[in-house]
């Protein structure tokens, strides 16, 4: 498929690392990365949908990215699946903003099993949440990032907080063994599916550790374009 793929990006100070959703070079087209401005983490990892012009930026970059020819509009935060149905009516071309719209996909390849979800706030993934995601909270085991300090203190707090590097290796560690963690609680799971695009990078991390299929947005994009 030609064209490209149409990032909407937070607001952030962090490093966007390779397997990253705010990074070009995670997707298996071209990608263009749209940050919009004022959309902090504090300001979109939360159980409602973000302030109502925070919404209209967000709707105009994505505009802006089909009209410059993007072929799917995709984003670098799964909590953005409570303005999914917002924004896709906004533009002609596919939407897929969270690693959370492949968790009905995933449940109904295993019906009789919960799905693992590894998220950046666990505290956050609230029913307003799940229910923008068409998603039952008694068909999901859930485990979160909010307490590891490394993980919270690069990606969670404001922009101006945020640390402007970090040791990936270190964060794999922490990633792997939230993931550990999930399936030695709910050893039932039949995946895992990563809300968060900062986790993408971890991903081959987590297949090895769990023996579990691990899926993010990066999968679904790759699955609507090809």
């Amino acid at each position: 498929m030609s064209g490209f793929i149409g990032v909407l990006a937070l607001d952030t100070a962090f490093p966007r690392i390779p397997g990253d959703a705010g990074h070009p070079d995670s997707y298996h087209l071209p990608a263009r990365i749209r940050l919009v401005e004022g959309a902090g983490s504090p300001e979109i990892v939360r159980d409602s949908p973000p302030d109502p012009g925070l919404v209209q930026r967000f709707a105009e970059a994505a505009r802006g990215l089909e009209a410059e020819g993007a072929v799917l509009i995709t984003s670098t935060c799964g909590f953005l699946i409570s303005v999914q149905q917002v924004i896709a009516r906004r533009v002609s071309v596919p939407v897929l903003l969270s690693g959370l719209s492949l968790a009905p996909l995933m449940l109904s390849l295993a019906p009789h099993r919960p799905v693992g979800v590894l998220t950046a706030a666990a505290d956050r993934l609230g029913p307003a949440t799940l229910r923008a995601a068409g998603l039952a909270a008694d068909r999901l085991r859930v485990a979160g990032l909010e307490n590891v300090p490394l993980f919270s203190e690069t990606f969670l707090v404001p922009k101006h907080a945020q640390r402007r590097s970090f040791s990936r290796d270190a964060m794999e560690r922490a990633v792997v063994q939230a993931g550990r963690s999930l399936l030695a609680q709910t050893p039932e799971i039949s995946a895992v599916v990563l809300e968060c695009g900062n986790l993408p990078p971890y991903a081959p991390a987590l297949r090895r550790a769990l023996n579990r299929p691990v899926v993010s947005v990066l999968d679904g994009a790759r699955l609507l374009t090809g």
